[in-house]
């Protein structure tokens, strides 16, 4: 009978598979993620076609989700426009994240640079997120590739505060100052002992940064500066059928309920990384 070793990562992850709000998250983020990856297999209809004989019909055998003004299937157009949206919200946490980790390191480990890059960052926090976004996005124009520039430079700056902070703290810590009595050069120092020490607050971020950038997404596609159709995305969907409401309310109902998923399970996903990663939760 062999004893079983107990590795960090091990351990980590058997926090993180007891954790209730993770595993639904998880769960939930993973289903959204296969259905978006497989659309163009399970779709019923083709998102894209036109057909006015069959213009706003409710839901029903044929269309689950009901059609549009156009007759394009509502589904089909939700499930390939999951696939837009998700796209905007991954490339936004890479972005994100490489910046926002970049500047964050920089600021909190060399004390020089800590002022004038933070107050750079102040000034644009100072502005709401979504109001800056939606300025960018007007100014480049509609598409994919700009709404992701536009929801990278509003969220970067929070991102780089809370991996400055953490930095901070790390840097401190006896076992960088070891590193440097060793003859670790300050770079070395930076990403072999300090970086690797701060994921998880950032990983926790990260998550938060998806969610966002999927409902600014949707409300930059609503004002018409998100990805231009005929593309579908959740947003506009959402804002073609605001004209029809009262006759077809199912158009934005059932959008609105899939972004109400997504982030929904991302916020679950963030909790759970939180309660885990997070060492003031932990006993």
């Amino acid at each position: 009978m062999s004893d079983t070793v107990s590795t960090p990562l091990g351990e980590t992850w058997r926090r993180l598979l007891r954790n209730r709000s993770f595993v639904i998250g998880a769960v939930v983020v993973s289903l959204i993620v296969a259905v978006a990856v497989l659309a163009p297999l399970i779709a019923p209809h083709d998102p894209l076609r036109n057909n006015f004989r069959t213009r706003l019909q409710p839901p029903g055998e044929i269309f689950w989700f009901g059609t549009d003004h156009f007759g394009r299937d509502i589904l089909s157009r939700i499930l390939h426009g999951g696939r837009i949206s998700l796209i905007i919200g991954a490339s936004t946490v890479v972005v994100t994240g490489i910046f926002g980790t970049a500047i964050g390191a920089v600021a909190g480990f060399f004390r020089a640079l800590d002022e004038p890059i933070m107050r750079l960052m102040d000034a644009i926090m100072a502005f709401p997120a979504i109001l800056l976004a939606m300025a960018i996005a007007a100014v480049m124009g509609a598409s994919v590739t700009n709404v992701v520039i536009a929801l990278s430079i509003a969220t970067t700056p929070h991102t780089a505060r809370i991996v400055r902070g953490s930095v901070l703290v790390v840097r401190e810590m006896e076992y960088v100052e070891a590193a440097r009595a060793l003859g670790a050069s300050e770079l070395r120092v930076l990403f072999r002992h300090v970086l690797v020490n701060v994921t998880g607050p950032l990983i926790v971020r990260l998550t938060y940064v998806f969610a966002i950038a999927i409902l600014a997404e949707a409300a930059l596609s609503f004002i018409g500066v998100g990805p231009p159709p005929p593309a579908p995305s959740f947003g506009n969907i959402i804002a073609n059928g605001r004209d029809f409401m009262i006759v077809a309310p199912w158009i934005t109902i059932f959008p609105g309920l899939a972004i109400i998923a997504v982030v929904l399970g991302l916020n679950l996903l963030g909790d759970g990384l939180r309660d885990v990663l997070d060492p003031r939760t932990r006993i």
